[in-house]
């Protein structure tokens, strides 16, 4: 059985290891909250729902994340 396109969209967001491409501000609001536990540097969807907010200027950076 194939899920709904919106259902389908919330489940590329469960997978920490699967880009999920463009996100709105909202669907990457979900993202981060569904992957609390998640860094950056080893969840693909958390690395993009921050990407996404930190562009649409819905988060700031702390000074220690802009750092290699």
């Amino acid at each position: 059985m194939q899920l709904p396109y919106p259902n389908m969209r919330v489940a590329s967001l469960l997978n920490c290891a699967c880009d999920p491409g463009v996100l709105t501000d909202e669907q990457a609001h979900t993202a981060m909250q569904l992957h609390l536990d998640c860094t950056v540097d080893r969840c693909l969807v958390r690395r993009r729902a921050r990407t996404t907010l930190v562009e649409a200027g819905k988060c700031v950076l702390d000074g220690r994340a802009l750092q290699p």
